[in-house]
């Protein structure tokens, strides 16, 4: 009797034997290459069953697999492998392929049913490299060891509940932590799980529906999908046990509208790059208004922005958090130290614990802009403005929107300039969803002494000029 389906992806159907022997046959082709224990390989990738083979060959070998988002660009990319420093690459990406040589996914290699394995990796190994931006601008490179991953995956899968009679589907990129967690815990799990090469709001519902999914993922512009979809009440969605929204806090209204109109219940949690799995909320009776309480084995605490004391139940201060899913450092490794106090990570977020352990997110002291569920690193955007010969001073920040928040430029200009010229120049260097939202061109950019932009006063600004469809010291740029 042959073995239960694992994975879907578009017609096709693999088991957990057929996707080892592809990774087995994989494997061959990349020890050929030269790939061995305690090599780094680069993996830029749509969402497809190879990149499964790719993580599974890579790993069997003992290498650690360093994922480029496929959304970046030439400088993105370039700066990616200048820190990781792969030897090897797999993908189906021009702009890797163009940066070292690349073993193509679209290239048949013959699998192999019971190819030659490395001896398994120690748990301190690095099994993975995912990015996460900081206000220093270009992405640092997160480190996790077989063994955090290992955790975070435990703790993902007991906070979902997941079983093997559970049937998901996956529509965020692989390199990103999610999507990452997604298919390593379904598979390891033994629940089955959809690959969708990219977001299309009918497919999900169509498949929810034919695949008899349980379990949703939903970042803000699905959820968003969702409840504007005219036709959401055609699908029978009674399948789904909930929907978890994840990577920026729960818009209310627009879960509650999704809920009136299906009947299908909503959960959310909380966790980033650097501490995969945080809080969740309880399945059954979610609290919307707060990401949960920390799931086992993961300890939160509350401490002062000012002196970094604890702090009691219901005061606001910096949420940090200490688990054995912690990442194991930075590339650059400088960045480490500041990023853990005492063992515990700092998350940069500001929010408050109550009596009964249930988390609030308020606000973020990192300067971050969270765009549809990715980071997005100010000084990143401000580095490509500083090209233009006419940016005499700029400041990025970001301002509410319906998916998270819009990018806005504040520029101050040294001679005649066209706002237009600046949204072209970020959508031409960086990945999509960094492009700006807004541009405005202002005498001078407000800094503190030490020169701190003034952020919070420009973003103010920015809203206030909205509101009242006007600008601030230049016309705004809308594209």
């Amino acid at each position: 009797m042959s073995d239960p389906w694992a994975l879907a992806f578009e017609d096709r159907q693999y088991s957990l034997a057929d996707l080892d022997a592809l990774a087995g046959g994989m494997a061959a082709e990349l020890h050929r290459r030269g790939v061995a224990a305690g090599s780094r390989v680069a993996v830029m990738s749509s969402n497809r069953p190879e990149f499964v083979v790719a993580l599974r060959a890579i790993w069997r070998l003992g290498a650690s697999a360093v994922l480029l988002s496929p959304a970046w660009k030439q400088a993105e990319v370039g700066h990616a492998l200048s820190l990781t420093e792969p030897t090897h690459a797999v993908g189906d990406h021009p702009v890797l392929a163009g940066s070292m040589p690349m073993l193509s996914l679209d290239e048949e290699i013959a699998p192999v049913a019971h190819g030659a394995v490395q001896p398994a990796p120690t748990p301190d190994a690095d099994a993975v490299f995912v990015f996460s931006s900081g206000t220093t601008g270009m992405p640092k490179a997160v480190r996790h060891t077989h063994a955090s991953l290992a955790v975070a995956v435990r703790h993902w899968r007991a906070a979902l509940g997941l079983t093997s009679a559970d049937r998901m589907q996956v529509m965020t990129p692989p390199s990103h932590i999610l999507g990452l967690l997604n298919i390593v815990m379904a598979l390891d799990t033994g629940a089955w799980i959809r690959l969708h090469r990219r977001f299309d709001i009918d497919a999900m519902l169509r498949h929810i529906e034919s695949d008899r999914i349980t379990i949703e993922m939903a970042v803000a512009p699905i959820a968003l999908a969702l409840s504007a979809h005219p036709g959401l009440e055609e699908h029978d969605l009674s399948s789904l046990r909930y929907i978890m929204w994840c990577a920026t806090p729960v818009t209310q209204t627009v879960a509650e509208a999704v809920s009136a109109r299906t009947g299908a219940t909503w959960v959310t949690a909380y966790g980033a790059s650097e501490l995969p799995v945080i809080s969740c909320n309880d399945l059954q009776d979610a609290r919307l208004d707060t990401v949960g309480r920390a799931v086992a084995g993961v300890d939160i605490r509350i401490v002062s922005l000012e002196s970094g004391a604890p702090l009691g139940p219901g005061d606001e201060g910096e949420i940090q958090v200490r688990s054995d899913s912690a990442m194991a450092g930075y590339l650059p490794d400088h960045w480490t130290a500041d990023a853990f106090c005492d063992g515990w990570y700092r998350t940069g977020d500001v929010g408050s614990l109550d009596a009964d352990g249930w988390l609030r997110i308020t606000d973020r002291a990192k300067e971050m802009i969270k765009v549809r569920g990715f980071q997005v690193a100010p000084a990143e955007v401000e580095a490509v403005l500083h090209g233009h010969p006419a940016v005499e001073d700029c400041a990025v920040f970001g301002v509410p929107a319906a998916d998270g928040e819009a990018i806005v430029a504040a520029v101050a200009a040294s001679g005649p300039l066209d706002t237009d010229d600046l949204v072209a120049l970020v959508a031409e260097r960086l990945a999509g969803y960094k492009r700006l939202s807004q541009v405005f061109v202002v005498d001078e950019i407000p800094r503190l002494p030490s020169g701190k932009v003034l952020r919070r006063v420009l973003r103010e600004r920015a809203m206030s000029a909205r509101a009242e469809s006007g600008g601030f010291g230049g016309r705004p740029s809308d594209q």
